[in-house]
């Protein structure tokens, strides 16, 4: 084993949009046993995380995690990750075995207005962002934890993230090519684009 136990603790930056849906494009990526939250009439929510976790992390790598509904399981309540890309070949070892996460190896390119991910030559995706509008004080770093559902082998589980950060609602512009594995879900243009700087998540064990 060359990939760290979870708990996995990361510290870096990442940006997050979220989108409306449509439920119909969703439920075949969906297992059956989760059940999808409409947000507004034949629409869930959806989120594409692009994050770069840094010194002090277990491990140092960029991240894009494709995130397209909210669902319901058991009273609980959380998104499934459908596609999930990193640049470090333990991450991925790690997150297949530990979280039954999808991951696959991808290529990133940041600068101080976009980031782009490509896998052997094709765009998966890139997001152009600037104009921060709103951002907390530095002092104010608020805690959040919520779970995401996953499958370990043959069972539905879940995990929880705790995440601290400081947050700013940005402008953000996605572009998924048609080339892109996750095309099909037509996501819109954000609703709403948020950075996370100070950046501290804990990854915990699935349930």
């Amino acid at each position: 084993m060359t990939y760290p136990p979870a708990p996995w603790n990361l510290n870096g930056s990442a940006l997050a949009t979220f989108h409306l849906v449509d439920v119909e494009r969703v439920r075949p990526l969906i297992p059956a046993e989760l059940s999808i939250v409409s947000v507004f009439p034949g629409k869930t929510l959806g989120i594409v995380y692009f994050s770069t976790y840094t010194r002090g992390s277990v491990l140092e790598y960029n991240e894009l995690i494709v995130l397209p509904a909210l669902l319901t399981y058991k009273g609980k309540v959380g998104p499934w990750v459908s596609h999930i890309y990193v640049d470090n070949a333990d991450s991925v070892e790690g997150g297949r075995e530990i979280w039954g996460l999808p991951k696959q190896l991808a290529e990133f390119t940041w600068s101080d207005a976009a980031v782009k991910v490509y896998q052997e030559g094709r765009d998966l995706c890139s997001l152009s962002f600037q104009s921060t509008w709103m951002q907390l004080p530095a002092e104010l770093q608020p805690s959040l934890m919520g779970l995401v559902f996953t499958q370990v082998g043959s069972a539905l589980t879940w995990f929880d993230a705790q995440v601290q950060t400081q947050p700013a609602v940005i402008n953000g512009h996605l572009t998924v090519p048609a080339s892109s594995p996750f095309k099909a879900l037509d996501l819109s243009q954000p609703f709403l684009s948020v950075s996370a700087m100070d950046l501290k998540v804990k990854i915990q064990s699935p349930v």
